[in-house]
């Protein structure tokens, strides 16, 4: 096949996947599903050749951007408040049903050696990021748990990218330390993260220099790649060092890019990472041919390994449901033996923490890299393949209902400053500023008609800064504001969240208004 071919089959893809995005909208499915069941009836199209993925490709193309993009807009207050709780499900799950599902295969097959079965653990054990956001993203949950479910999202691949690592040279070599891994993941994991912290710093110093927008925008996204490739160079987790460059840049974004580069780069990402993640299921779904043809090669026909294929998915299943109803009941226990006044999990946050647990291109991936003559390779593929479908077509389906039904509804675990209130906070800080602007240092009012603009709009905010809505009549973005107004307004913003006064999402839509804001004034000034 031609360059130009493949070419042509890439812009068939991008028109699947408008089709299939207003297919899962009208059928109410989670885009993801409708794109990897697009992807397997593509596949078996007559006439397409058998489409190969290289699992490097995939993980160094799609990985690191989709990674970066949760990171960028993870909430650094929760994320540390709930630290210990997300390393419990991105470490210890990982590790768990690695260990659960190594022993109860081995029980099954003996025949097949232990570092075998325990890479194959690894493989199935990490819930990807890409199939947890493209299903999270569409359910409300109370917010604690979604910050668990997000975090653990970014965290875990790096797990079971390790524990697989080490699985596989104990297949190929059968030698394995357990001090040797300890240490090997303590350096890939600090490593990563120093490796992370140093590309954002450098982007931190050096961002602020660049004035040409489309150049800020470049600027920032390329560390994303970067750091994930120079950390599997130098033998650091790429993951964790894409995802600490992500944290930082999503935390110092409002101080060292202008609000136009903010508002293009906002578009440019939000664009990219659809395309990016239709296109990870559609390609896991075209991967379903090239599984099928494979097993249909092995030793063993299809039905031979349904047994073994059935014990997988159950032991995946019901394992991630052991750790986290094991966990939440000790921190049950430890909540209550210490007094504290923290909301205890409860067993339906319990539940569908459990059922979250979605796979996708990482346990993919890993599978079809798996060498040729590791045993058990063609078992390794297809129960991989069985994971992916089975979670992402029947949990993600399902999570949404299983919400419902358990009348879970999305809440803030702490109070903050809601709109009205927030807006009353900026609206002050403006007025200060331009009450002084007004006049010149002779005391003659200078700018009348814009001190009695935001004369008004402070009153207004402030007579209205305990409603729980605006009145329509005053959410209009004002875009005839002068830039010291709106340099006040985003001051005050960041003061009210650095302080933990402002939730992210409500940081995130004001800022919005204040770009708008600074880029209608640099307009007008000319």
């Amino acid at each position: 096949m031609t360059n130009a071919f493949y070419f042509n089959l890439i812009l068939f893809f991008l028109v699947a996947i408008i089709a299939l995005e207003v297919l899962a909208k009208k059928l109410r499915w989670p885009p993801a599903v409708a794109q990897l069941m697009g992807g397997a009836i593509i596949a078996f199209i007559p006439g397409l050749p058998a489409f190969e993925i290289d699992p490097a490709l995939v993980l160094v193309v799609f990985l690191p951007p989709l990674l970066m993009a949760g990171a960028y807009f993870t909430v650094w207050h929760e994320f540390r408040r709930h630290l210990v709780g997300i390393l419990l499900l991105a470490v210890g799950a990982v590790l768990f049903t690695t260990l659960v599902v190594g022993l109860a295969l081995h029980a099954f097959t003996p025949s097949l050696p232990w570092a075998a079965c325990f890479a194959l653990g690894a493989i199935v054990s990490p819930p990807d990021a890409i199939a947890a956001k493209a299903v999270l993203q569409r359910v409300a949950l109370p917010r604690k748990l979604l910050v668990l479910l997000e975090g653990e999202s970014l965290l875990n691949d790096a797990t079971g990218l390790v524990l697989y690592k080490f699985s596989l040279v104990a297949v190929l070599t059968g030698a394995f330390s357990m001090t040797g891994a300890l240490e090997e993941f303590a350096w890939l994991s600090i490593g990563g993260m120093l490796l992370g912290g140093a590309f954002g710093y450098l982007v931190y110093k050096t961002l602020r220099y660049l004035h040409d927008t489309e150049l800020m925008v470049l600027a920032s996204a390329l560390p994303g790649w970067i750091c994930y490739v120079v950390g599997e160079h130098i033998g650091v987790s790429g993951v964790i060092a894409t995802v600490t460059y992500g944290m930082m840049l999503g935390w110092h974004q409002h101080e060292i890019m202008t609000a136009t580069a903010r508002r293009r780069g906002a578009a440019f990402w939000e664009i990219m990472i659809f395309v990016f993640e239709s296109l990870v299921f559609i390609l896991i779904g075209l991967s379903l041919r090239g599984v099928w043809e494979r097993i249909s090669q092995a030793d063993k026909s299809l039905a031979d390994y349904s047994l073994e294929v059935l014990l997988v998915l159950a032991v995946v299943i019901v394992s991630r449901f052991v750790w986290v109803f094991a966990v939440d009941a000790l921190a049950k226990i430890f909540i209550r033996s210490a007094t504290t006044a923290t909301a205890h999990p409860t067993w339906r946050e319990s539940f569908v923490k459990s059922w979250a647990g979605m796979r996708g291109v990482v346990t993919l991936a890993a599978a079809l890299a798996v060498p040729a003559e590791v045993p058990g390779r063609d078992l390794m593929l297809l129960c991989a393949f069985a994971v992916i479908l089975v979670t992402v077509l029947f949990q993600g389906t399902t999570i949404g209902w299983i919400i419902r039904t358990l009348k879970l509804k999305a809440s803030h675990e702490r109070t903050y400053l809601n709109e009205p209130q927030t807006w009353a906070r900026i609206e002050q800080a403006q007025y200060a500023v331009v009450s002084k602007l007004a006049y010149d240092e002779q005391g003659q009012l200078l700018h009348p008609r814009l001190l009695e603009q935001y004369s008004y709009r402070q009153s207004l905010s402030d007579k209205h800064k305990n409603d729980a809505m605006l009145p329509d009549d005053i959410r209009k973005a004002h875009f005839n504001v002068i830039l010291a107004a709106v340099a006040a307004g985003r001051e005050e913003l960041l003061k009210l969240h650095r302080s933990g006064q402002v939730h992210d999402d409500l940081l995130h839509v004001m800022e919005r208004d204040l770009d708008i804001q600074e880029i209608a004034a640099l307009h007008t000034r000319g």
